[in-house]
């Protein structure tokens, strides 16, 4: 690969190094309009973004969220800090998961550890879970450059260094997407088969929450 892909790739790879998550200390403890939440989650999570226009995070996903039993409805238009520790999770799955996926995951989630008193909360998983994950962050640099030595070894007979430098870059991607795609598959058959039957709220819940909403919409319209 050319000595600035070369650089370029490298600065990524470094990058890996300062991936960070919100710390559950940020959150305000209080609870938050619809617009304090996408300001927060758009000046915590700015690093994240691959254009400077990127929406992280809108009203409309937001809304989207709970009406896809995602996200618990909000008590009065605010959302707690559970509801932003949910999102921060959900931001993250929705990049690999699929909406029915993220349903079923979370519906178990939710249903035991929401608002829980007397068990585990949702702040000790989240907390759990991101330090755990931040002590991966070397083992990943560590299997990201040794797919990009590989790759760079690929190709010595191409005519051209251009063709050689795409041709290279081409067989890092297909590593690092391939990666991803098994990691995914995993990541499916557990949600269907360990999850399977505890975690997909039922139709009846699903048409609870459409009949809220629907109540919400009709008292919006009576107040206008």
């Amino acid at each position: 690969m050319g000595m600035d892909n070369h650089e370029y790739i490298m600065q990524i790879i470094r990058s890996l190094q300062n991936i960070d998550y919100i710390n559950p200390s940020e959150i305000p403890n209080i609870d938050l309009y619809m617009d304090q939440v996408t300001t927060f989650m758009d000046e915590h999570l700015n690093a994240s973004k691959r254009y400077p226009e990127d929406k992280l995070l809108t009203k409309t996903m937001i809304n989207n969220y709970t009406k896809n039993a995602l996200l618990p409805s909000p008590n009065k238009k605010k959302y707690s800090k559970e509801h932003m520790l949910l999102l921060i999770f959900i931001y993250y799955f929705k990049n690999i998961l699929s909406i029915n996926d993220i349903q079923n995951l979370f519906h178990p989630l939710t249903e035991r550890f929401y608002n829980s008193k007397d068990s585990i909360t949702l702040e000790q998983i989240y907390t759990q879970v991101f330090e755990m994950e931040k002590d991966q962050i070397d083992n990943l640099v560590k299997d990201v450059v040794r797919k990009y030595t590989k790759a760079k070894d690929t190709f010595p007979d191409a005519e051209s260094d251009e063709d050689r430098e795409f041709l290279q870059t081409f067989s890092f991607i297909c590593m690092l997407s391939f990666d991803v795609y098994t990691k995914k598959m995993i990541i499916e058959r557990l949600i269907d088969k360990s999850l399977s039957g505890i975690t997909k709220p039922s139709e009846k819940e699903k048409s609870n929450e459409m009949t809220k909403e629907k109540q919400k919409e009709k008292t919006k319209n009576k107040e206008k």
